[in-house]
């Protein structure tokens, strides 16, 4: 589906989960989703440097509006190269919501670490659901999400480099917890 096909709510205006018995809007609003995604900038995270110390690797702003009680997966990769660093990172992603002051973690906290003078390149990866979308506070919002990473532990020589962050998140109906219809 591309942003041109029927579906996109990021764009079209008037779609939405409306209020009704038709089987056809049933069967339509099943058939909906969102992906979006986005490939950040490399990080250098240079050798003795003050721990811990965070940075932000990528962010993806979602309007869920139009869901009745979306189920959201995060997946966020990226390839981190080491030259004779020890190093010792926490991954995890923020959600703030338009009504929040202070962002609030999901899911657990994803660590890479390398000894001592490692050298070498690793694809790392992680998958991360958001669908506890309960109450009326996940609905008509627009939320920000972000992963950051956390340099724990940095040895006293070395580089390491966070190539490709790429971010992308797919926002589905949750029906089983759906009262729209």
């Amino acid at each position: 589906m591309n942003s041109m096909s029927k579906g996109n709510w990021q764009e079209e205006k008037g779609c939405g989960c409306k209020k009704g018995k038709e089987d056809n809007h049933k069967k339509e609003k099943e058939d909906e989703f969102l992906l979006k995604c986005k490939t950040g900038f490399p990080v250098t995270i240079p050798f003795s440097l003050p721990t811990p110390t965070s940075f932000t690797l990528n962010t993806l702003n979602l309007k869920t509006e139009h869901f009745c009680n979306p189920c959201i997966k995060f997946e966020f990769a990226s390839n981190i190269v080491t030259i004779g660093a020890e190093v010792t990172l926490d991954f995890q992603i923020f959600k703030q919501c338009r009504k929040q002051t202070t962002a609030t973690a999901l899911g657990p906290v994803w660590t890479f670490s390398r000894p001592a003078g490692t050298t070498g390149s690793d694809a790392f990866t992680f998958i991360v659901c958001d669908c506890d979308c309960d109450s009326d506070s996940c609905f008509d919002e627009c939320c920000t999400y972000t992963v950051v990473v956390t340099v724990t532990e940095d040895g006293a020589a070395g580089t390491t480099v966070i190539n490709n962050p790429t971010f992308s998140a797919l926002v589905v109906e949750n029906e089983a917890n759906c009262n729209c219809y």
